[in-house]
């Protein structure tokens, strides 16, 4: 097909009316709310090293029951190093947690693993 001259500021009209039309129609950028981040509660926990005995003494202030556990790794290479067994902690509670490596402590560590409500 061949253009004429005459058709061409009406198809020029037409393609900008095109191009610029659905921006002119979307709807209006709204804003995402993210929700709150659920809190987190972890028991305030302190270690103390005393030669090869590793101690982590936890106090839960909050709502919701933690789950501590006390994590040592030895100094030696072949001290198997020791991660503890669990212990719950419920609301004001209480716990302490000890272990121990054959000679020296290099480093001990509490993790925390809150429980859902039940």
């Amino acid at each position: 097909m061949r253009t004429n001259w005459r058709s061409a500021p009406v198809l020029a009209a037409v393609t900008l009316l095109l191009w610029v039309t659905p921006d002119a129609f979307s709807q209006p950028h709204r804003p995402t709310v993210k929700p709150a981040p659920a809190p987190v509660y972890a028991a305030d926990c302190r270690t103390v090293v005393e030669g090869s005995h590793a101690t982590a003494f936890c106090h839960n202030p909050y709502p919701a029951v933690d789950r501590v556990r006390l994590h040592i790794e030895c100094e030696r290479w072949w001290d198997i190093d020791v991660d503890g067994s669990p212990a719950d902690i419920a609301p004001a509670g209480y716990v302490e947690i000890t272990d121990r490596c054959w000679k020296e402590v290099r480093s001990a560590w509490v993790s925390h693993q809150p429980q859902p409500d039940p």
